[in-house]
């Protein structure tokens, strides 16, 4: 090969590289600037294929999309003097390049970040501590004039610098931690109260519904008692004309029912001791006849002397189990049933009389005049 295809070849080689440094291309998702000897020359806003001096100039891109900016937190100070801890970011893009340039150099978009930044924080304590403003205000609806105005102010002092702020929200609103435990116990002694409150109401009601429904038990209880009173009485009163009729209509049954009554009440007691002869009218009713037991004469005879030994028995007996029985004669039955004795002769009837008389004695029925007197050992 010659040299003139070795110096051809050289040439077309540098010109490829000439060529190739002097061409850049514009991205549509970006501005370019292009520089010389760190002059701006040419700005390449528009995408596609472009031209600059090798060697001599130099491209610089910056970003042209909405950029994003996360400020630190800070403090805040409303007119209520209630601190509150608040982050805000921001919506920004770069709208004057060579501006930017000027206005950050080398810095490129972190520089010009601190910048915004150093912006917005101001702007933010002093719109959000401006008359007027509270507490409640950063937290209601009109929050939103309020970022308006910061966004206002933040735009027209980020202009120089060649951005645009477009927008400036607040991502929290807290109260600073050494506040937060404060605020908390308050919170829940206000949420205690309301309970208790609710509960008082609550056993209120309760109290209310038990005295009422005590008084209707009350109510019911007293009307159902006047009512079984009412029945029970008229019972009791039905009860008392029905016996009262059957006592009038049948004398025998009276008699028989006394009888009983009278039974009941002197065997009553679970220790008590009565000393009487068998065919006493005490039990008439309850050796099936319905009246005494015949007795003869000699048999009355032998019955007085028995009972009087029975007598001096039953007064031992008395002394011993606490069972005394006194009976006083009565004359008039005596008398009574002196004629009806059967006896044919007079010291037989006679006899007969004493023994009645004896019997008499003995017996002691109550109705009689005969005084019985039983004494219960318990």
């Amino acid at each position: 090969m010659g040299k003139a295809a070795i110096s051809l070849i050289v040439a077309v080689v540098i010109l490829v590289v000439v060529a190739s440094s002097s061409l850049f291309i514009v991205d549509e998702r970006e501005k370019a600037l292009v520089l010389q000897f760190g002059q701006i020359k040419d700005v390449k806003e528009e995408p596609g294929l472009a031209f600059k001096i090798p060697l001599i100039q130099e491209v610089v891109r910056y970003d042209d999309r909405i950029l994003a900016l996360d400020t630190d937190t800070i403090e805040v100070t409303p007119s209520d003097d209630r601190r509150l801890v608040v982050d805000a970011f921001a919506r920004y893009r770069i709208s004057d390049v060579i501006q930017f340039r000027q206005a950050v150099g080398v810095g490129g978009e972190r520089a010009a970040e601190d910048r915004l930044e150093g912006i917005l924080n101001p702007q933010i304590r002093a719109v959000l501590g401006s008359d007027g403003v509270t507490s409640n205000t950063i937290l209601s609806a009109d929050r939103s004039d309020l970022m308006n105005r910061i966004t206002e102010q933040a735009r027209a002092r980020a202009e120089p610098l060649g951005l645009y702020v477009i927008d400036v929200r607040l991502k929290q609103t807290n109260l600073p931690s050494q506040n937060l435990d404060a605020t908390f116990a308050r919170m829940r002694a206000e949420r205690e109260r309301e309970a208790a409150d609710e509960i008082a109401r609550g056993e209120e009601a309760a109290q209310r519904v038990r005295a009422q429904a005590d008084r209707t038990v009350v109510e019911l209880v007293s009307e159902a008692q006047r009512e079984a009173q009412i029945v029970r009485g008229e019972a009791e009163a039905e009860r008392t004309r029905i016996t009262a009729d059957a006592y009038t209509s049948d004398r025998d049954y009276f008699d028989f029912s006394r009888s009983l009554e009278a039974m009941e009440t002197a065997l009553g007691g679970e220790n008590s001791s009565m000393v009487i002869t068998p065919n006493n009218e005490f039990f008439t009713y309850l050796n099936g006849t319905g009246a005494l037991p015949d007795i003869g004469p000699d048999a009355g005879t032998d019955a007085a002397a028995g009972d009087e030994e029975d007598a001096a028995a039953g007064t031992v007996e008395g002394a011993d189990t606490g069972v005394t029985l006194d009976a006083a004669p009565a004359s008039g039955d005596a008398e009574a049933d002196a004629p009806e004795a059967d006896a044919p002769e007079a010291d037989d009837a006679e006899t007969g009389t004493d023994a009645e008389a004896s019997e008499g004695a003995e017996e002691a029925p109550a109705p009689e005049g005969a005084t019985l007197q039983t004494t219960t050992t318990n």
